[in-house]
């Protein structure tokens, strides 16, 4: 997932400073975001915050940027540090406080308002981007100082700073001609809206691809509150007497797990599996060719062969042969493992006389079978142990108590978009003030799906910034009255997220830019913070019953342990047979653009050996969001990426002691804090003393057999 460090000014600047006067605004006083924030930390007020004054604050907030970035490159004084680098710094507040908001609530609590206006300003913003990195002046100044940065007398980090804009600029073609500079802004303006286009097209193309039944019967093994939840979107749809299932974004279907006819599972998995490339309105596989082509053009003009290798050399695998190096030392130990699930899943379906072989469809409802009889338990079994509110304040806070001593307090006085969302003021091991973390659990019809974290307010030591940061899951709210009680799965989601709070909150950058790291490596602090959910002493700590108290059964737990590894072939062969499509489609030069999607996609899956017909891509491409409108174009395998890094920091930990103050402070200290102030490989050298290991990774997910 995207999360951009929107970072708010925290005082006034004398004009000396910034080498412009700051433009005079023209945003009503009324509008909230004219000005900053008077909360706590800045804190957005989103009890004032309307629909309506979005879109003149972004008109606003771009022009002031323009105008001040316009200031920056006609300055007559000769650049310096100060006057170029630092000044285009502490540029664009009021456009970073707008879209710090609009971020907040287009995810979390939206409207047909915000998601028209979110598609009007896609084009736009991406134009005022352009204008911005394809300005000549603004990037001779730059130049300038990076030719002589090793006589400029800099600290690290201003250094630093100082390459990553000269990286920034260059990568977005600030060396082209004019006219390429004109092509390039043609293209990018395209490439903005087929993304969007792709967008609308899979949200449009979910909907018209819900499963219709005719008959209960049909929708077997599913609760009646389910059933009757299917009836009542059936006649929402006007359908009445008719079921209608909806598909979500991903291949699998949570209805595949407890569907028990054949026939409806094999006719929801194809609906899945043919959204965006069965014609219609919705159809992306021209949006895909027109995509895929655009960015290998683009790709050529800024001088790389093709687009995946001009995207990751930004990011910490380099190159992309690191990255289809890594995908194809799991490939095969992967598909292997699944083959052997498969033959165990067919050994049941034999059982019950079946007479039919496993397919796709087949896999979950069937998995979940052998798991009961090789496990003996039933996830629903850990429900009762897993009260939220325990399990995030005796759960992810008590772990991040011994691990870094901080404590939390929880506030009821800042305002909140719903009022499900609740506040902590985070303090530091010396009693200081750390942050203000937001904690938004529950699933909503106008919030996007899946889990996440997002600054309101990103630290910056040049602006005075503290950090506001926010973690977003999709928790099913229960009746009122009633406990919120999570799957294990729920449970590691809310560690997963506070470690990327613990990774916004620890930052102690000087420069907002530098609070950013590489899309491949982001992952890494939040899948570390899974390891406590388990850990013992933190799990005696959260995990009892919400009635009586009682701790959680050991072997209960034993059961959960032992089954940690169960399914991992399947999961891990569908999430590489989408990683490396993601590759495919971008490792293409422009002349090798293929006229047919789904030709291409079998093709490419064949020969990277993931063919395996019973496990289907987790996404497949016309409906892959990721990576043709999302912000993991060329970019699906970080997830993996960074996992070998977490695997490897797990067993750092557990040779040095586990859950200590001395480990977490080392780990605050060398990696945490440092954010993008350095080279993000050589930061976790610094940490580990060695580079990352693949085999804690393969061992991990059981995939170091044949």
């Amino acid at each position: 997932m995207t999360r951009p460090q929107l970072l708010l000014i925290a005082a006034s600047v004398a004009v000396a400073n910034l080498a412009y006067a700051q433009p005079a605004s023209m945003l009503e006083a009324s509008n909230p975001f004219a000005k900053p924030s008077t909360l706590q930390y800045q804190y957005p007020p989103f009890d004032k915050i309307k629909n309506e004054h979005f879109a003149p604050a972004f008109a606003e907030g771009m022009r002031q940027e323009a105008a001040e970035m316009e200031a920056i490159a006609n300055n007559k004084a000769a650049p310096t540090f100060e006057n170029t680098i630092v000044a285009m710094e502490r540029s664009g507040r009021l456009l970073d406080r707008v879209g710090a908001a609009f971020g907040t609530l287009q995810g979390s609590y939206t409207n047909d308002t915000l998601q028209a206006l979110a598609k009007e300003l896609a084009p736009k913003q991406a134009a005022h981007n352009d204008a911005i990195r394809l300005n000549p002046k603004l990037y001779a100044r730059i130049k300038a100082l990076y030719d002589k940065r090793d006589k400029l007398n800099l600290d690290a980090e201003s250094k630093y700073l100082l390459e990553r804009y000269h990286t920034d600029f260059v990568r977005a073609g600030a060396q082209l001609s004019d006219a390429n500079k004109q092509k390039l802004k043609a293209m990018n303006a395209e490439l903005a809206a087929l993304s969007t286009q792709f967008a609308q097209n899979v949200l449009k193309e979910a909907n018209a691809s819900a499963l219709v039944v005719n008959t209960r019967e049909e929708l077997a093994g599913m609760t009646d509150k389910q059933i009757d939840a299917a009836a009542a979107e059936g006649k929402k749809r006007g359908l009445d007497g008719k079921f209608v299932i909806p598909v979500v974004n991903t291949t699998q279907q949570a209805g595949l797990s407890v569907l028990t006819n054949r026939a409806t599972r094999e006719k929801l998995l194809a609906a899945s599996l043919a959204r965006g490339s069965h014609g219609g309105e919705f159809d992306n596989r021209d949006v895909v060719l027109k995509i895929a082509k655009l960015r290998a053009e683009r790709a050529v003009l800024l001088g790389y062969p093709n687009y995946a290798a001009y995207n990751l050399e930004d990011q910490t695998a380099k190159t992309t042969g690191a990255v289809n190096s890594l995908l194809a030392e799991f490939a095969k130990p992967a598909v292997n493992n699944a083959k052997k699930e498969a033959a165990e899943i067919q050994k049941v379906i034999d059982a019950e006389k079946g007479g039919f072989k496993v397919a796709a469809h087949d896999w979950n409802f069937y998995s979940d079978k052998v798991r009961q009889q090789r496990y003996a338990f039933d996830a629903s079994q850990l429900r009762p142990y897993f009260e939220l509110n325990r399990v995030l304040q005796d759960g992810v806070f008590f772990a991040a108590n011994k691990e870094f001593g901080l404590t939390f307090k929880e506030r009821k006085d800042l305002p909140t978009y719903v009022e499900d969302v609740r506040t902590f003021d985070v303090f530091d091991a010396d009693g200081s003030q750390l942050a203000i973390f937001t904690f938004d659990p529950y699933a909503r019809a106008n919030k996007r799906g899946g889990a996440w974290a997002n600054a309101h307010v990103g630290q910056s030591k040049l602006l005075g910034t503290k950090p506001v940061i926010a973690n977003n899951l999709n928790i099913a709210k229960p009746a009122a009255g009633e406990p919120t009680l999570l799957t294990y799965d729920e449970v590691r989601t809310t560690f997963h997220e506070f470690g990327h709070a613990l990774h916004s909150m620890f930052s102690e950058v000087k420069y907002p830019r530098l609070s950013r790291v590489p899309r491949d490596y982001v992952e890494f602090p939040s899948q570390v913070n899974e390891m406590w959910m388990a850990w013992p002493e933190v799990l005696a700590n959260y995990a009892k019953h919400y009635q009586t108290g009682e701790p959680m059964p050991k072997e209960l737990l034993d059961k959960v342990q032992a089954s940690q590894q169960f399914n991992e072939g399947y999961r891990t062969t569908e999430y590489l047979a989408a990683s490396l499509l993601d590759q495919a489609w971008h490792q293409l030069s422009p002349s090798q653009i293929p006229t047919d999607v789904l030709a291409f996609e079998a093709e490419a899956l064949k020969k990277a050996g993931v063919d395996f017909a019973p496990v289907p891509p987790r996404y497949r491409t016309t409906y892959f969001s990721h990576t043709f409108s999302g912000g993991y174009s060329a970019g699906y395998y970080g997830y993996l990426w960074a996992e070998k890094l977490d695997a490897d920091t797990v067993n750092w930990f557990k040779e040095h002691g586990g859950l200590t103050r001395k480990n977490g402070d080392h780990f605050r200290k060398t990696l945490l804090s440092r954010g993008g102030t350095l080279d993000a490989m050589q930061m976790y050298r610094n940490f580990s003393g060695r580079d990352a290991q693949v085999q804690p990774l393969l061992e991990r997910r059981g995939l170091t057999g044949e």
